[in-house]
This record gives structure tokens, sequence and C-alpha cells, in this order.
């Protein structure tokens, strides 16, 4: 950022001004040519001469010398002004705009009555009760304006919020202190100089009116010499031009620095991030999960008719009990998951499976309570090594993420912060999630690098994330992820952007891990190679459960058939591409029976008269939400032939 500021020469120029100004201020008791209070009344309200440089003013006082010693009061008194409004607003913004909630709503009321208050009124009473204390006036003044501050930063830091390398950092298990100041602050930064460079400008303006007044201190100061030459501007006409010249150029210096350093942070965050965006997909599952929520018109109750079973595993490391989740718009709640309940065994490797829209993607934020948007964990309960979480206080999962569950995103390169190397955001990582600090955590980043295949660990430490190819980036991700040494990964969706000779490359490294894998995808082969188990999902349920060699081979819902017989792979030549007619329906559309009725080629009035429950498979290997399951059938030899060497 110092190396792209100093490429801006009136930038440079105007530092170089402020930090003469500020300097020889300083300096002033040694280097002024005589006391601010020294009379020369012989040589009263004359121009510059050998004696005085810049003249002299009433009763022979130089002008010089009280410049100098009137900017020791004028620039500290806009300094403590500054800082408080700095202070106190940057950080309530950053708080408002990433936590929400209760401090949102304060900041955004404080600041609307902040605007209504007349500011200058309230300086000058500040004086009446206190006269001659400029202090506590430039403090009232900097009070005052922060929640405006605040309330700019609140903006700038909701946009950032959504970025996903925020999430990333967030499910890492980085507190919220270091997220907001390694990560969101340096990218509203510049927001942040523009506003502090202009209030600057109002506060050495205010400052100097204030002189001017003569309600301020009673020092010497730039406004009491502007006060004095206009007294004697029909004498002395000279006498306005150095206070002058130093007020007017330090304000405009002041905004060419503002400038000047806000192009610089801005130059050097969108460098990178944009190079990363270019590469950026979207998230189709929470996309459509949001548009639907957004669609919502009304409030749409789903009883439960039956109760669903819940299928159990040896040694359960995390279990899901019947997880909830809804989404607002325009002040109307609807449910976009019913109902889920699921188990994950110590090292397991559970695959979810279902088109965009089912819910897979909502379902493993709410795990790590990091709902988009509006969303909101109606009812759900995480158990985690018999220790049970309340799903609907989503800050009491704070200690459970990188420490204990890890997650991997399907989109690599936004996963990252662009503007630090692959070594800064790990070591971030490591020393959020263990005791490691010094040489200690460089070596375990290292490690963790060579742990997920990467060729040459210390130069891709060195990297930015645009140097990265999606490979190595998600390579990084999951070194990320193991950070921690968590128990659980969540990979939503980890090899989408991958083609499939470093998909399988990335498939090999999450089959070799310890920790149990929750994959959230929509490939069948994908979900074969790796998972031991299947969990199918359609419109907010699951819908099917079981090991993955039952569920290709002999599937007992229609949806589950549809999807394995979707596959492009199993196209023939001159047919049409096999498909599920129609598409998975909206929240608001969901009927009060079988929401895959619509779709289905068995359905019957029954499937469609009440809430069909989750109940075992004939075979005793799962679940299956369907009544007509006997009827489903295996597909074709050639599907379960191709289906399991995929």
């Amino acid at each position: 950022m110092i190396r792209r500021f100093l490429r801006k020469p009136l930038a440079v120029v105007s530092a170089g001004w402020i930090v003469l100004l500020i300097v020889l201020s300083i300096l002033a008791p040694w280097i002024a040519p005589h006391p601010p209070d020294f009379q020369d009344i012989a040589n009263a309200l004359q121009g510059p001469s050998p004696q005085h440089w810049l003249g002299t003013g009433e009763l022979g006082l130089d002008v010089l010398s009280r410049l100098l010693y009137g900017g020791r009061i004028t620039l500290l008194s806009t300094a403590i002004s500054v800082g408080v409004y700095a202070l106190v607003g940057v950080p309530l913004g950053l708080l408002a705009g990433y936590r929400g909630g209760f401090v949102d709503r304060t900041v955004l009321r404080v600041s609307e009555i902040a605007y209504a208050v007349p500011g200058a009124v309230i300086v000058l009473v500040v004086l009446a009760v206190r006269p001659g204390d400029e202090t506590a006036a430039m403090i009232a003044m900097g009070l005052l304006a922060a929640p405006s501050l605040a309330r700019i930063v609140r903006s700038a830091t909701v946009n950032v919020r959504e970025e996903l390398y925020i999430r990333a950092a967030t499910v890492s298990g980085l507190r919220d202190s270091v997220i907001l100041r390694a990560h969101v602050l340096p990218v509203v930064l510049s927001t942040v100089i523009v506003n502090v460079a202009l209030f600057a400008t109002a506060a050495i303006g205010l400052e100097t009116g204030l002189g001017f007044l003569g309600v301020g201190t009673r020092q010497v100061t730039w406004g009491q010499m502007v006060a004095e030459a206009s007294r004697n501007i029909g004498i002395q006409p000279w006498l306005l031009v150095p206070s002058g010249f130093v007020i007017v150029s330090f304000i405009l210096a002041l905004g060419l620095i503002g400038d000047g350093l806000r192009d610089a942070a801005a130059e050097g965050h969108a460098a990178v991030s944009t190079r990363a965006r270019r590469r950026r997909a979207v998230d189709p599952d929470e996309t459509a999960t949001a548009a639907l929520s957004q669609d919502a018109a009304q409030e749409q109750p789903h009883p439960a008719a039956t109760r669903d079973i819940e299928t159990t595993v040896d040694d359960p490391l995390l279990s899901l009990h019947d997880l909830t989740v809804a989404f607002a718009s325009d002040g109307v709640s609807r449910d976009v998951v019913s109902h889920v309940s699921l188990s994950v065994a110590r090292g397991e490797k559970v695959g979810i499976v279902g088109e965009s829209g089912s819910g897979k993607t909502v379902t493993a934020t709410a795990l790590l309570g990091l709902l988009p948007g509006s969303g909101r964990v109606v009812t759900g309960e995480l158990v985690v090594d018999g220790e049970a979480y309340d799903l609907r206080e989503p800050d009491s999962l704070a200690g459970l993420r990188g420490r204990r569950i890890g997650m991997i995103g399907q989109n690599p390169i936004s996963g990252l912060d662009p503007a630090f190397t692959v070594r800064s955001q790990l070591s971030e990582v490591v020393r959020a999630n263990t005791t490691l600090r010094g040489k200690d955590v460089e070596r375990r980043v290292h490690a963790l690098l060579e742990e997920v295949r990467l060729p040459d660990p210390v130069g891709v430490a060195r990297d930015y994330p645009h140097q990265l190819s999606g490979g190595m980036a998600q390579r990084v991700g999951i070194a990320a992820a193991l950070a921690g040494e968590p128990d659980l990964i969540l990979a939503d969706e980890p090899t989408t952007a991958l083609d499939v000779t470093v998909q399988a490359e990335i498939l090999d490294v999450l089959r070799d891990l310890d920790a149990a894998v929750v994959l959230v995808t929509h490939d069948w082969g994908v979900l074969a190679d790796l998972c031991t188990r299947a969990i199918v999902m359609y419109a907010g349920q699951v819908v099917e459960e079981g090991p993955i060699e039952r569920i290709v081979s002999a599937p007992r819902h229609p949806y589950t058939a549809g999807l394995l017989r979707s596959n492009p792979h199993f196209a023939r030549p001159g047919e049409p591409l096999p498909a599920i007619p129609g598409s998975v329906l909206a929240p608001e559309d969901w009927p009060i029976g079988c929401r895959f009725a619509d779709r289905c080629p068995l359905a019957e009035a029954a499937c469609r008269a009440a809430p069909v429950a989750l109940v075992a498979r004939d075979d005793g290997q799962g679940a299956t939400r369907c009544l007509r399951q006997a009827e489903v059938g295996a597909p074709d030899a050639l599907l379960v032939r191709e289906g399991r060497d995929a």
C-alpha cells in the first residue's frame, strides 16, 4: 500500500507538507524566532522583514512564531477530534455490519438521532459549560459525528460479510475480532480513509472557527490569527496571507492525502480480488434456495404425519435431530428444510445428493450456524460426542468450527482472501485452533500443504490466491479445514469447478483423511467413489438413505431411481437425454403429501392425501420416504454396472 501511495505525486507532496507543518509545530519552542507573546510594539502590523520573516501583528507579535505555536494547539485539537471520530465510529460500524441484530439496529437508530442534532450548537453549549476547554469541545464534535461514520462503515461491512472467504474464515474457527481486523477492515479501509480525511477538514475548520469567534482556548491558534487579520484587514492585508495560506493548504493537503490513501488501498485489494472473482462460480444450491425464499408470499405449515424414523450408526460422532430451517421474505417465513435427521460415524464418508434447491447446502451450513441472509433454524439439535447443541442458537456452535468440524467450499479461490498469501491465511487458522506459536506455526503450515499433496509446500505458501490453479486452491482449502485437526469435514461440492484428473486427486486426499466426511454433491460418480453411505434429499426432505451399494443397485424411492437414470453417461446415441420431468417445487407449492408426487410415475391418491413418513427400507438397508417402495424396482443392468464402475 505504501508503494502504491508513493506513486501518486500530489498525494506524496501533500503528505510531505502535512508532516512538515506537524514537525515544525512540535519543534516550535526550539526553532521559533520569538516566544508567542513577545511584543515588538515599534514594528506592529508590519510586512515581512529580516527581523520578522512573515511580518508582525497587533502589538508587534511575530507572525511566524505564532503560526508555529498556534499549530501545536490547532493540530492537537484536530487530532483529538479525529481520533474520537475514528475510534468510536469504525468499531461500531464493523460490529453492526458484521454481527447485525441488536447492535445493528442500535447503531442505525443512534446515527439517525445524531443526524438530527445540531453539532455546532452542542459544541457551543459545551464551551458555555466549560469556558475555554477546547479539548472537551473537540471531543464532543468527534462523538456527535462518529455515528455517521459507523453507519457508512456498517454499509460497507455488510457487503464484505457475504464474501465466501469471510464465511471460510468463520468456518475455520477464527475469532470475530481477527476476521474483522484482518479480513474486513482492509476491504473497508478506503471508505474509512476518505471519511476520516473529510472529517479532519471539518474539524480543523471548526477549531479555526472557535478561535476566530474567541470562544476557544486562550492560547494562540490559527483561528485567533485569522480573527486578528480580519480586524486589521484595512490596515495590513498581508496579515491574512500567512494564516490563511497555512489553513487552506492544510485542508487541501488532507483531501489529497485521503484520495491517495483511498486509491492505494482500493487498488491493492481490487488487483487480486478481481482476478480471483473471474474464477468464482455461484453456489447453485444456495442460490436456488434463496430464490425460493424471496418468492414466498404466505406462511405454509408442513405437518409431520407419522414420525420419521432416525437411522443410527455404530459409534456416532455426530447426530442431527429434526432440523427445520426457514427463510423470511417480506416479513413472511417459509420452511426450506423440514425435519431432517442424520448420523455420521467416526471416520465415515457420507454423501448428500439431490438437485439444486433440495436443501443440501442449507442443511450443511445449518450444522455450523452459518445460514445466509434471513435463514434461521426453527427446530434442530446437534449432538457431537454426546454433547448437545441447540441449532437455534448459532453462537453456541462457535467452539465447533475449525476444531471439531471443518468445512471445504465448492469455490476454492473465493474461499481465500485475495489480499493475503497462503502462509498468512493458514498461519492465522493454525494459531486460532491450536496452541502453536512462532516457528512451529510455519512448520505446521508446510506440513498441512504436504498432507494435501502439494508438490512445493514452501513455494505455495508464498503465493497469493490468484497465483494458484483451481486444484491447488482446493488443496489449500482442505489444508485450512484440517488445521485444527477436526473430527468431521463438511465438503460442499469440493470438485465442482475442477477437471476430472484434479477431481480424482482431490477425492484421493479426502479418502485418506482420518476424519469423517460429509460430502454434498450432485455427482453420483463422485459420491460412489468416496462415500460408503448416501443420503438423498428432495424439496427439503430426506427421501432415502442407505449404503451406497444398495442405493445404486436397488433404490427404493422413485426420485433416487430417477436421479440414477438421469446420468448423461447412460444416454444412448439417437435417444433423448434421460431426465426427470418437471423441476423441484418452490416451498409455497409444496403439497401436503409426497413432495415428489407431481413428478412421480408411481404416485397415487394416498401419496397426495397426507405427509409421507421416512420408514425403513424393505430390505432393512436404510430408510425411504415412499408408500410404494417395493414397486420402484432396480435400474437396468447397464445402469447398475456403470454406476458401480463410476
